[in-house]
């Protein structure tokens, strides 16, 4: 087929979601896989990372300290522009988001890539962050956004997966994995799967919160 991928580049962080895409876009479309890894001042997530995508194959590793751009181009002009929601939250996770997706435009310009991937789920902004910004610098890029695609709609079925494929992550003894984190210069923000429940009686220690990086 003309329109057939032969190349993708792949936001990847090294967790659980991007390290089964990984594994999922190979066998899925049957092309090489890219990885971009910004180093946006998350310390220790980058080597693992790295590690990670070369035991699953991948020979074009891209990992970029982007502290310095991500701070005067995006943290300082979003502080002078006073952009705040809900009163109190600094948008810490989203205003990464347009320069991950510049890099991934301009990494599979520079690769050949025809297109490019990440691991923002349907339930959040991301996936729209992600895919306007680089639509915005590339209009005929192509975005392949698994979960949109594939079955694997639950945490427990994302852990079976990496089990069977023999990829590495972290999980709690009984197999789940009962939160993410993101962090950059800016903030780390938790998420806690319990926070999913409906039903589930709070608890604190595991709300989602935004704290400044130590």
């Amino acid at each position: 087929m003309s329109d057939k991928i032969k190349k993708i580049v792949l936001a990847y962080s090294g967790g659980l979601d991007t390290s089964i895409i990984l594994k999922w876009l190979q066998d899925q479309y049957g092309c090489e896989v890219v990885t971009f890894t910004a180093d946006l001042g998350q310390r220790g997530e980058i080597e693992p990372a790295r590690q990670k995508a070369a035991g699953l194959g991948v020979t074009e590793i891209f990992i970029e300290d982007v502290r310095e751009e991500f701070a005067r181009d995006y943290i300082f002009p979003m502080f002078r522009a006073n952009a705040v929601y809900e009163g109190e939250y600094l948008l810490g996770t989203s205003i990464a988001r347009p320069l991950i997706a510049k890099r991934l435009v301009e990494i599979a310009e520079s690769t050949g890539a025809d297109a490019i991937s990440h691991g923002a789920t349907g339930k959040g902004n991301d996936q729209v962050r992600l895919e306007l910004n680089a639509y915005a610098l590339n209009p005929e890029i192509r975005i392949i956004a698994p979960w949109r695609e594939w079955d694997l709609t639950s945490r427990e079925k994302l852990v079976a997966y990496a089990k069977a494929h023999g990829i590495p992550v972290q999980t709690q003894a009984d197999g789940s994995s009962d939160y993410s984190m993101d962090a950059n210069l800016l903030h780390i923000s938790y998420e806690g799967g319990q926070l999913e429940d409906p039903w589930h009686t709070p608890d604190p220690s595991v709300w989602a919160w935004t704290v400044a990086p130590t």
